[in-house]
């Protein structure tokens, strides 16, 4: 039996817990159980999934931090590996932090070489258990994964009725899978009870920090904004990761846009060949008057553009939600990055820039996707969602989701009959604001509003022309529409004030940068902040950058492609603009931000 380490300090909900499995065991539902257990407990909690992009036997983790402070990145460290593969055993416990613990399946001995004396070993014969109990193959591989579930809430302290509701829930249509699950979670906990010094110091307490949050990822939060924002058509090319999105909102739409008499379908989703058919499909629908997005990724994109350069030049709203992951090519198609900022804000050739979100969680891919709908049709022009794989397919606590059930969409400039009647002509692409946006018809409502709808050279009244002045003309107006854009898209959020070190980032940087900040003051260095939320940049962030002396830039890429937005559509000075870039392909912990600064700054502070 392994000894408890008396003079280890308690751990009580602040550590991360990390299961090593291979892909395609099942493993999935027993991580997932445990993650939401301890979230019932009160107790604040992210998941972080690491796959592979093959189907079924390559390695795969899954990362829970247990954080009693609300931090929703990575900890860059593992204080519990539940190793439970055999061929990446060695890398496991190497990974493993001092003073933390190792839960292995001892049915087969592992090598001696492999101990390490820093560390706690706990061995629980899993496969021999469940042969003894559980007939077949394959129900004798899932319930390992579920046993090893029970022994690990024994070690942490989890609450068996808090895991046996779950179990319910889960499995209400099936009551007898909720008899084998929970067999499975009570041999493994009994086995940990009986041979091992239960709990120990890492463990979970009860708290009251989770009422009022949900469990999501960003896929499904943004599916769910498309569905209140009122779109009733989705088109797309199945690709990792942004597939889940487009699941969920079939889902949802199946749910709450099928008449429960007819079974009349008030929504169309289609899986197109390519994905240069599925923008195809967006920009036909909303030049029709529907609500009409994408999801994608990186190299999806690659293949819109020249749609995507038809939509901005002849003025047709899109949605494109960009669910990034690494590259370049294929390159890592289950990694996260924030690679694809030039390629979306300058998508097709030509003089192009176009208007981007940048959601830092699920709780804002709720409410941009809203956003989004909006814009686009305001502005009559393609807008991009820029999450990434961490924010779309990973596990994140957010607060419960608001709704204004006064909100209706903002479709912009768009003439009904009656305005059209009452005009002495129509021209599709004047500008008698002065704010370079148009107005538009939606086709059907007026003769007399007919135009032809080219992506080649037109003039103001859209009409053909290859005149130079009047192509001029036009292109000037999309220019003068996107510095309108400017006062349109979520203004950038600033904390922190008098500080002449500034930090500037966006998206899923956010949760890494807010903990780093706080490490950072707690050594005496106070440094202000803004994230990013949309492009074009607003004056704020001009303001913020004129200010600072010093602008540490923090992104997930290699080539500092924020910092090279900046340089390009702001006039901060490009010398002092300081990037800290991560691109590993997993997400940033807030180790990396405080390192950098520090390093930057000769501190000589330890992170």
């Amino acid at each position: 039996m392994p000894e408890r380490h008396q003079n280890a300090a308690p751990r009580l909900n602040d550590f991360t817990v990390k299961f090593a499995n291979v892909n395609g065991s099942g493993s999935a539902s027993a991580n997932a159980l445990v993650m939401k257990a301890i979230f019932r407990m009160g107790v604040p909690v992210v998941g972080k999934n690491f796959f592979p992009s093959n189907i079924q036997g390559l390695p795969t983790w899954y990362e829970i931090r247990v954080t009693r402070e609300g931090w929703r990145a990575r900890a860059g460290h593992v204080d519990v590996m539940v190793a439970m593969n055999a061929e990446t055993y060695a890398r496991d416990v190497r990974e493993v932090a001092p003073g933390g613990c190792l839960l292995y399946d001892s049915t087969w001995p592992r090598s001696s070489l492999l101990a390490r004396e820093d560390i706690r070993t706990f061995g629980v014969p899993f496969a021999e258990l469940c042969n003894q109990h559980f007939e077949g193959a394959r129900a004798r591989t899932l319930m390992k994964n579920i046993m090893y579930a029970g022994t690990l809430a024994a070690l942490i302290d989890l609450d068996l009725e808090v895991i046996r509701g779950l179990l319910a829930e889960t499995f209400a249509k099936k009551p007898a899978l909720v008899d084998s699950n929970m067999k499975a979670i009570e041999i493994g906990y009994r086995h940990a009870k009986e041979h091992f010094d239960c709990p120990l110091p890492t463990r979970i307490e009860r708290m009251d920090a989770t009422r009022g949050h949900v469990i999501i990822d960003g896929n499904t939060a943004a599916a769910l904004g498309c569905v209140y924002a009122g779109a009733t058509v989705g088109a797309w090319y199945p690709i990792t990761p942004s597939t889940s999105l487009m699941d969920a909102f079939r889902s949802f739409c199946a749910r709450h846009r099928t008449d429960p008499q007819t079974g009349r379908r008030d929504y169309v989703v289609v899986q197109a060949e390519d994905e240069l058919a599925a923008i195809g499909v967006v920009i036909g629908a909303m030049w029709n008057g529907a609500r009409a997005f994408t999801p994608t990724s990186g190299p999806g994109i690659s293949l819109m553009q020249e749609f995507i350069g038809l939509a901005y030049y002849s003025e047709v709203p899109a949605v494109i939600f960009d669910v990034q992951r690494v590259g370049p090519s294929t390159g890592m198609p289950t990694r996260t990055q924030q690679c694809d900022l030039l390629s979306c804000a300058y998508a097709s050739h030509g003089d192009t820039r176009h208007v981007l979100l940048f959601p830092d969680s699920p709780e804002e891919c709720f409410t941009m996707a809203v956003q989004a709908f909006d814009l686009a049709e305001r502005l009559q022009t393609p807008v991009f969602v820029l999450l990434d794989l961490d924010i779309g397919m990973n596990d994140w606590m957010v607060p419960d989701f608001r709704w204004d059930d006064g909100y209706r969409p903002d479709r912009g400039k768009v003439l009904s009959r009656e305005q059209v009647e009452a005009l002495p002509k129509f021209q599709r692409y004047m500008d008698p604001d002065g704010d370079g946006i148009p107005y538009r018809t939606l086709p059907g409502v007026s003769p007399k509003a007919s135009y032809f709808t080219r992506g080649s050279g037109h003039n103001k009244y859209g009409t053909y022309t290859e005149d130079s002045a009047e192509y001029q003309e036009v292109l000037d107006r999309l220019a003068r529409k996107f510095e309108t854009a400017k006062k349109l898209v979520p203004p950038a959020v600033a904390d922190g004030r008098g500080s002449a070190v500034a930090i500037v980032s966006i998206g899923s940087c956010d949760g890494p940068v807010r903990e780093a900040l706080a490490q950072l003051r707690r050594s005496g260095l106070a440094i202000d902040y803004l994230r990013v939320r949309g492009f074009p940049f607003g004056a704020e962030v001009e303001e913020f950058l004129a200010s600072h002396p010093t602008v540490f830039v923090v992104e997930q890429n290699r080539d500092a492609q924020l910092r090279a937005l900046l340089t390009l559509e702001t006039g901060a000075d490009k010398q002092k603009l300081r990037s800290i870039l991560h691109y590993d392909g997993l997400p940033m912990a807030a180790a990396c931000i405080v390192e950098g600064v520090n390093r930057a700054l000769d501190r000589g502070v330890a992170a």
